[in-house]
């Protein structure tokens, strides 16, 4: 799930500046999880905005906007309203945001701020697991991504700092090649730890990927 927050009422006041009338998009997915963009927060969001003497021409809550041919489908069900608006402010990850540039042809202002990609962990609730880099090493490592949960993002087992299974930078934390470590001898497969990763080169990425 794409974890994200919506962006402080200071910044997006900077944002509307010149405008008086937005079209409001929300998200059924990962925002409403994450009550930054669902139903209720769109709703907020348009009290908010008419209390500063705006108006909001329209709404609707996308089943997930990070969807291009669906956002494009829900966008001309709304039209007129697109239409009659300054500006569309969309409560959705980045992705969301760039579809609704594709397909509405208005200024889009964007009124989240995208944070990782997250498990949920209890409600209201999530932990950064995953950090997209297209190189993934869950196999090796026992689906532990060391990118993401060691502090140094080592490729190649714990640092001297790790101490009692806790991380130097922060004794709160598990060290991340410990439960790597621990996961992978209950699996008889510590074989990792003969190998080496080569380091990354740090050069121009790949990205974006189509």
């Amino acid at each position: 799930m794409i974890v994200s927050k919506q962006k402080n009422r200071e910044e997006l006041l900077s944002l509307l500046d010149g405008l008086t009338s937005l079209f409001l998009v929300g998200c059924s997915a990962c925002a409403t999880v994450c009550k930054s963009g669902g139903e209720e927060e769109v709703f907020r969001m348009e009290e908010w905005l008419t209390s500063l003497g705006k108006k909001v021409t329209g709404s609707v809550v996308i089943d997930s906007p990070c969807n291009v041919n669906r956002t494009a489908r829900d966008l001309r069900d709304h039209r007129v309203q697109v239409e009659e608006a300054d500006a569309v402010m969309v409560l959705a990850c980045g992705a969301g945001v760039h579809s609704v540039v594709l397909k509405s042809g208005k200024r889009v202002i964007g009124a989240l701020d995208t944070l990782f990609l997250g498990n949920t962990i209890r409600n209201g609730q999530f932990g950064e697991k995953c950090s997209l880099c297209g190189n993934c090493l869950l196999n090796e490592t026992g689906g532990i991504c060391p990118v993401t949960l060691c502090a140094k993002g080592l490729l190649n087992g714990p640092c001297g700092g790790m101490e009692e299974g806790k991380c130097e930078v922060d004794r709160e934390l598990d060290c991340a090649w410990h439960l790597i470590y621990e996961n992978l001898k209950k699996q008889g497969r510590q074989d990792i730890f003969t190998r080496t990763v080569p380091p990354r080169t740090g050069g121009k990425n790949s990205h974006p990927e189509n």
